[in-house]
């Protein structure tokens, strides 16, 4: 609006305040002007000394000024404006974080101000861990907030109509949060149970924090071959699994392929929760490691986790997040987390607490990566193996040789 910046700063009374541009990327244009227009002149240190407010029509000097914008997508914030802005990009909180604020805060907060006592209600960890797991999903914490006040007023509601002199403490147990809140909604990645061939599991970034996704691949006859990709994945995440299939087929020799399987057999690689749009380069690495599983029968480790982009020449390129996916390995008890060797200087991010628990493999290529996440060695393994065969309709892929266990298994 014409004149908000010069009524800024006649209200902090100086020529070099602190602006604070809160939720720029809901900026929208209208018959009114275009607000975004309007800041690119703003925040151009090189244009601003001489800002013409048009409400006052006069020249004024804003090179002085300093001005934050907060955004919670950088998508929506047009290319030019986005270029005049410095972006300092903060992580989300961690299940870890919110624990403690929840705990610390949150809880005593919502306490009094539904009219308890702390003798009234108990909160335990545990509690929120469930509702923070399973009942929110998000960076902040506001519908956390929202979950432990619906809880407070429930229980407010039954100490205010319990008998006289029959008044008990009441505790919110983990089992009892459905009572309170309804069904969960947010059902985490199920573990794997076991060492399988042909799937492999991998860590993924999202807004609201970290997951792991356990990427499936199999095949089935068809003559010509091809590959299918299904899960609702994005272009990036497409041309990373042909890349993984690409680097496979030229190394096929190397890994005892046979290479007519790639001709008379369909590879069908699926991301399971079909319904969440996945994108990103990352899970190049475990597509990788879940193809050479499956062709060679050697069966990928269930508690190791891996991210990281691979190029056709099988080098592992670095990736972002890793904060939040090792905090996703951890919760769902991964042992081993793969990750590229250039992401050794971000380990510094995970508290030193955390990298105690985990074991971290620096992989500069693929091999690297399967040594640490096949159950055999893949080299070892493809030296005493039959060699797989994609020929007449007789024959079938086979992998040998093969654990009594895994025998038992697949029976």
């Amino acid at each position: 609006m014409p004149g908000r910046i010069v009524q800024g700063l006649k209200q902090a009374g100086t020529s070099n305040p602190i602006f604070m541009l809160d939720e720029i990327d809901k900026l929208g244009a209208d018959f009114r002007g275009d607000p975004a227009s309007a800041l690119l002149e703003v925040l151009d240190p090189e244009q601003n000394f001489s800002f013409r407010d048009h409400y006052l029509n006069l020249p004024y000097d804003l090179s002085n000024v300093m001005f934050v914008a907060t955004a919670n997508l950088m998508d929506t914030v047009p290319a030019p404006l986005r270029d005049r802005m410095e972006v300092i990009q903060l992580a989300g909180y961690s299940q870890e974080d919110k624990l403690q604020i929840a705990q610390q805060f949150l809880v005593n907060k919502q306490i009094e101000e539904n009219g308890l006592k702390q003798e009234d209600i108990e909160i335990p960890e545990a509690t929120v861990a469930r509702i923070v797991e399973q009942y929110t999903q998000e960076a902040g914490l506001r519908n956390l907030e929202r979950h432990i006040a619906a809880i407070c007023r429930k229980v407010a509601r039954k100490v205010a109509t319990a008998p006289e002199g029959k008044h008990e403490r009441h505790v919110v147990s983990a089992a009892s949060v459905p009572k309170f809140l309804g069904p969960p909604r947010f059902l985490p990645e199920e573990d794997r149970e076991y060492d399988e061939a042909g799937i492999a599991t991998g860590l993924a970034w999202t807004q609201f924090g970290g997951e792991i996704l356990n990427i499936e691949v199999t095949m089935m006859r068809k003559a010509g071959g091809g590959l299918m990709l299904t899960g609702s994945l994005g272009d990036v995440m497409k041309e990373s699994a042909h890349a993984a299939m690409s680097y496979v087929r030229s190394k096929a020799a190397l890994f005892g392929i046979d290479e007519k399987i790639f001709a008379n057999y369909e590879i069908h690689v699926h991301v399971p929760q079909g319904a969440t749009p996945k994108d990103g380069p990352s899970a190049g690495v475990t597509i990788t490691t879940a193809l050479i599983s499956l062709l060679t029968g050697n069966p990928v480790r269930k508690d190791v986790a891996m991210t990281g982009e691979v190029t056709l020449r099988g080098k592992v390129l670095a990736i972002g997040g890793l904060k939040e996916k090792t905090l996703a390995a951890m919760r769902h008890g991964i042992k081993t987390i793969i990750i590229p060797h250039r992401n050794s200087k971000d380990l510094d991010d995970v508290p030193k607490e955390m990298r105690k628990k985990c074991k971290f493999v620096l992989a500069k290529d693929v091999n690297d990566a399967l040594n640490a996440a096949l159950a055999n060695d893949p080299h070892e393994w493809a030296k005493n193996m039959k060699p797989m065969m994609g020929g007449g309709d007789d024959e079938v892929p086979v992998a040998t040789p093969r654990s009594a266990k895994s025998v038992e298994r697949a029976a």
